[in-house]
C-alpha cells in the first residue's frame, strides 16, 4: 500500500505532428520535483485504457488519482469511479492536469494547459468540491442496458459530429479555433438535421432538429450557464437553421454566445427522455457512442458524487 498523500498520475499523451509526450512529461515531471509533491506515474497505452488504469491504482491504495489528459480520459476515470460503492468512492478524490484534444471541464474551472505549474500548485492545496454527474441510459442494438455518465455534456446530431471531427483535427492542428473551423467546413458537406422526439419538463418536441446539447458544465460553449453542482441540466435545442443562420450560430458558438441566436430554445430541468433515428450521432463528452441508442432513452444527473479539485 502507498503512503496516504501520494497522488497517482495517469499520463495520456497527446499525439498528432506537433505533440512531443516525452517534453511534455518531462516538464510536469520538474514542476512535482519543485513542489515536493510525492506521486508515481503510469502511462496510458491507448485512449481505452485508463479505466483499467484507474481501478490499479486504487486497488494499490491511491487515494488522490490525477488524469493528466483531456475530457475523454476524464470521461473514462470517472465512469469506473461510478461502478464503486458510494464509501469507497468518497475515499477517491479525482483532479486533472489538462492536455487533452478536448479540455472543456478543465477550462470551466479556470485550468490551463499552458499553466502547467500553475495547475500543480493548485492541486497541491488540495481543495476539494462535491461535482454532479450526468448520465444517459440507453439500450443499444443488442438490447443490452447501457448506462454513460459524463462530467461535461451529451451532444446529439450535428455537434455531435463536429466534436468527434474536432478531435481528429487537432491531432493535427495545435488551434482550438482553427480545427473547429475546418471541422464545421467539411459538416456542410453532411446530413445538418435529424429528426428527434423529446420530452423535457412539461415540453413535448417532435420535430428535425440540427443539434441538442444536455451539459453538466459548458457543453463547449453551447450550455454556457451550466454549472456541475447545481443538480440540474442544461439543454440547448437547435432548430433547422438555413444555411446563413448554420454560420452565424457557428460564430456565436465560438464566442460562447450559442444562447444569442434565434434557433435556439434553452432549457434547464433534472431529466429529460427522448427518441431519435437511427444513424443520429451521439457523443458523450466529446466522444461518439457507438451506435446510435435504440427506443428511448433517458438522461439524467447525480448531485454531487464526485471529489474533484479545483483552483484555489
Amino acid at each position: 500500500m502507498v503512503e496516504e498523500g501520494r497522488w497517482g498520475i495517469i499520463y495520456c499523451p497527446k499525439g498528432g505532428l506537433l505533440g512531443n509526450p516525452v517534453k511534455r512529461w518531462e516538464q510536469a515531471e520538474r514542476c512535482l520535483q519543485a513542489h515536493n509533491i510525492q506521486y508515481d506515474m503510469v502511462q496510458s497505452e491507448n485512449p481505452r485504457s485508463v479505466d483499467r488504469l484507474v481501478r490499479m491504482l486504487i486497488s494499490n491504495g491511491y487515494k488522490t488519482i490525477i488524469i493528466y489528459g483531456g475530457d475523454s480520459a476524464l470521461n473514462d476515470a470517472v465512469n469506473y469511479l461510478m461502478l464503486l460503492e458510494p464509501e469507497e468512492r468518497e475515499r477517491i478524490t479525482l483532479g486533472v492536469i489538462p492536455n487533452g484534444v478536448l479540455n472543456d471541464f478543465a477550462h470551466f474551472w479556470g485550468f490551463d494547459e499552458s499553466r502547467l505549474e500553475q495547475t500543480i500548485v493548485w492541486l497541491k492545496q488540495k481543495r476539494v468540491r462535491r461535482v454532479d454527474v450526468g448520465c444517459i441510459r440507453y439500450e443499444n442494438k443488442k438490447n443490452e442496458r447501457c448506462r454513460r455518465y459524463f462530467l461535461n455534456c451529451v451532444n446529439i446530431g450535428m455537434v455531435a459530429n463536429i466534436m468527434s471531427l474536432r478531435r481528429r483535427m487537432r491531432h493535427l492542428f495545435i488551434s482550438r479555433t482553427i480545427s473547429f473551423i475546418l471541422s464545421c467546413f467539411l459538416l456542410m458537406f453532411q446530413r445538418m438535421d435529424f429528426f428527434m422526439s423529446l420530452k423535457i419538463n412539461t415540453d413535448s418536441i417532435k420535430q428535425r432538429l440540427m443539434t441538442v446539447c444536455i451539459g453538466n458544465a459548458q457543453g463547449y460553449g453551447q450550455t454556457p450557464n451550466a454549472v456541475p453542482y447545481n443538480g440540474l441540466l442544461d439543454v440547448s435545442i437547435v432548430s433547422q437553421p438555413k444555411l446563413w443562420q448554420a454560420m452565424e450560430g457557428m460564430y456565436l458558438l465560438l464566442r460562447d454566445k450559442i444562447l444569442n441566436h434565434r434557433n435556439v430554445m434553452p432549457y434547464r430541468t433534472q431529466e429529460l427522455s427522448g427518441l431519435i433515428a437511427e444513424h443520429t450521432p451521439v457523443s458523450v463528452d466529446g466522444r461518439l457512442l457507438n451506435g446510435t441508442p435504440v427506443g428511448t432513452f433517458t438522461i439524467g444527473v447525480e448531485k454531487e458524487v464526485i471529489n474533484f479539485l479545483i483552483p484555489d
